[in-house]
């Protein structure tokens, strides 16, 4: 008998036994798939808003998501965030626009920053890991010199004085050896500096500039002295001074930039005072560098200014007109500036406006020079006592470092030029009670003792044991701003570090 509704068969003939599933098979597979989330939520018949929430909010000001939204630059914005460093460590992130020069970037940090010297600032762009530095000329484009670097290598820009970028404008008669530069067409026809800058800044005639170099090999300690010759069609390489005929191009002026090598000792040179061509579109690896070595600092930086002028000279001459007109232009006085006015409070009637800008000029001069004499007089009273004197008026001055090491302030007065005139004074670490000048005199920082005095109960500050003394820093500071005295040049140019 075979019921139906049975769900086991059974066949004997061919012994085999067939049983349905005790659990009901299960569905196939599928991989979640990601669903939209409508951000409207239905309350019968009504919408209910997701910003609306059932629990009130104490703090709607402080929460508000339109107020937040705003302030962030939209996808289709102009503006982008750059990051530009101040020292190794401290850093500030500023907003700029997609065209924004070096020079414009500049004049934003110093705006930003309150600072009332705006001259000789630039931007730097930094390789910490390959110790490479070079200063961006005023024209360039920031965010084209960012999108150029690769992730393998840490790339920074670094904020900084920098006073000799056009350092050979103020003395080309001697800046460029007369010996090393020429006209390319004719070898023999020599050139002085000035002529040589001339033509490189009006796109005149071909001048060369040649010279012996050490050049890196492949190997770290692999080094061998070359030929090279700069023009404007690039940069040549011989093994011989008088083999013109087999000049072999070594670099591409309009595809490569030159950087100053600030550790000397990291790629095993001769000396100190290396730089590098590197391309721009380059990874970063060090086998795409360039390196060369020079005798002395003073080639490294005559041929690093070379390579600037051979690739962008006429713009560089503009640019260094352009800041040159806005010295001479009026500056624009701030709106806190404006809110001021200048006082007379030295009649019986009471104080009245000075409204002639000479006559106000005339009594902001006055004035500081009876502060001084105040000061002077306060400082010169006779002390007696055994105690130090209190030379603290120098410590809110910026070329001020107070405890900065000897290796230290050479470090920084050769990241911003090496300029004749350029100084800064610290606290001295071997003699107590005293100060060091270091000053920057023919591409060499040279230090200079500041040492108290005791004469008839008063104590000043002296450079020349005893014969010049000065009631503090700040006075002996401004006489050799005038004055060299026992220096070997005046104090022209004070060493600034911004913080951001």
């Amino acid at each position: 008998m075979k019921d139906s509704s049975d769900e086991e068969e059974v066949s004997l003939g061919c012994s085999t036994l067939t049983l349905s599933p005790l659990v009901p098979e299960s569905p196939p597979l599928r991989r979640s798939q990601p669903i939209s989330i409508n951000t409207n939520r239905k309350k019968g018949s009504e919408i209910l808003s997701s910003s609306d929430s059932p629990i009130p909010n104490p703090f709607p000001d402080l929460c508000n998501l339109s107020l937040l939204s705003s302030s962030l630059p939209s996808e289709s914005s102009d503006k982008f965030v750059i990051k530009v460093y101040g020292d190794e460590s401290a850093y500030k992130t500023i907003l700029i626009g997609r065209q924004a020069t070096a020079r414009e970037v500049c004049q934003l940090l110093v705006q930003s920053a309150h600072c009332s010297d705006e001259d000789n600032w630039a931007l730097l762009e930094i390789y910490p890991t390959l110790g490479l530095e070079r200063c961006l000329e005023d024209h360039e484009v920031v965010l084209e010199v960012q999108a150029t670097w690769s992730v393998k290598v840490e790339a920074r820009f670094m904020f900084s004085k920098n006073y000799d970028k056009y350092e050979f404008f103020h003395i080309q008669w001697r800046f460029f050896a007369n010996a090393m530069i020429s006209d390319s067409e004719d070898a023999m026809k020599k050139m002085t500096s000035t002529v040589f800058i001339r033509e490189l800044t009006s796109n005149g005639k071909s001048p060369q500039i040649k010279g012996f170099f050490n050049l890196k090999g492949y190997f770290k300690t692999s080094w061998k002295k070359m030929f090279f010759t700069l023009r404007r069609s690039g940069l040549y390489i011989s093994t011989k001074k008088t083999d013109n005929e087999h000049l072999k191009e070594f670099a591409n002026l309009s595809v490569s930039n030159v950087y100053k090598v600030v550790d000397g000792k990291r790629y095993g040179a001769p000396t100190e005072f290396n730089f590098c061509i590197k391309p721009t579109k380059s990874q970063g690896q060090v086998k795409d560098l360039k390196i060369m070595c020079a005798e002395t600092e003073e080639m490294r930086k005559m041929w690093i200014c070379a390579f600037r002028l051979f690739k962008c000279g006429r713009q560089i001459k503009l640019n260094y007109n352009a800041i040159s007109e806005s010295k001479l232009a009026p500056r624009t006085p701030s709106k806190s500036e404006n809110s001021l006015v200048a006082m007379d409070f030295t009649g019986k009637a009471g104080g009245r406006v000075i409204a002639n800008p000479t006559e106000a000029q005339n009594a902001e001069q006055e004035e500081a020079q009876a502060w001084r004499k105040r000061e002077t007089l306060r400082f010169c009273q006779p002390n007696t006592n055994s105690e130090p004197q209190d030379f603290s008026v120098h410590e809110t001055h910026p070329w001020f470092y107070g405890g900065l090491s000897r290796n230290e302030a050479e470090k920084l007065i050769e990241k911003q030029g090496l300029v004749d005139g350029m100084f800064l004074m610290r606290r001295s670490q071997q003699h107590e009670n005293c100060f060091v000048l270091s000053l920057c005199h023919e591409l060499k920082v040279k230090h200079f003792i500041v040492i108290p005095v005791l004469e008839d109960g008063k104590k000043y500050l002296t450079l020349d044991d005893g014969k010049t003394r000065f009631i503090d820093l700040l006075q002996l500071v401004e006489f050799h701003q005038i004055n060299k005295g026992a220096l070997p040049v005046c104090l022209t140019r004070p060493c600034i570090c911004l913080p951001l």
